[in-house]
């Protein structure tokens, strides 16, 4: 909901560290995996209930994930594989935080982080199966052009998820209660998207099939003569 409003607000920021890191050579794709690592590192950090360490750790996750991505329209690199590497470890490390703090206090914290966990799946799978839909009718990207698919917005997005992440690492006594809220959030996020979804493709293939049905009686009100010569 929130990152159409803060993209164009980072994104000029980033720009003196972007410039840097083409000057030295450094690509798109190895931004994503350092950062992935660096992000990945907040699970054990979290189990441990080293909160302050996991929540510097999620923050430089996400500076890389800025990073690769305008140093790759920087450097005329935007690419279908660095797209797809830098969605798939997204959700690998949307899913890690959870199970960090699950660790971290099984009891108190496994059914809310676990349904969290599962509310994470329906966003990202409604996010992604939409995406490939919308290739394939290479419907617009208007609020999102920059990006390598097609973006459907929610009410949890990135920004938001970010923000609930950095509350875990402040008030980790909390994780239950804003976990729980989240989910909640993630759930009206999951309806709204399979509704919107559905319909913007059911108006696809609606108008796929009226245009086809026009053709073809225009060629059949209009037939082409042939002339033969004897």
């Amino acid at each position: 909901m929130l990152d159409k409003f803060i993209t164009p607000v980072i994104k000029p920021i980033l720009l003196p560290a972007v410039s840097l890191l083409h000057k030295r050579g450094v690509t798109a794709d190895q931004l994503t995996l350092v950062g992935f690592i660096i992000g990945m590192l907040a699970v054990p950090l979290l189990a441990f209930e080293l909160w302050y360490g996991a929540l510097t750790a999620i923050v430089l996750n996400r500076v890389f994930d800025g990073l690769d991505g305008a140093l790759a329209r920087y450097a005329n690199q935007s690419s279908s594989a660095g797209g797809y590497l830098d969605i798939t470890l997204d959700f690998l490390f949307y899913a890690a935080i959870p199970l960090g703090f699950i660790l971290a206090n099984p009891e108190q914290n496994a059914i809310a982080g676990a349904i969290l966990l599962a509310t994470f799946i329906g966003t990202g799978s409604s996010f992604l199966a939409f995406a490939i839909a919308a290739e394939k009718y290479k419907l617009e990207k208007p609020q999102f052009k920059y990006k390598s698919f097609y973006y459907l917005n929610g009410l949890t997005e990135g920004t938001e998820t970010i923000a609930l992440f950095i509350a875990f690492c402040i008030w980790p006594q909390h994780f239950v209660l804003l976990a729980s809220v989240f989910a909640i959030a993630c759930a009206i996020t999951i309806f709204t998207r399979i509704h919107g979804g559905y319909h913007t493709l059911k108006q696809q293939e609606l108008d796929l099939t009226v245009n086809s049905d026009t053709e073809g009686n225009n060629k059949t009100a209009n037939p082409t003569a042939k002339v033969e010569n004897d």
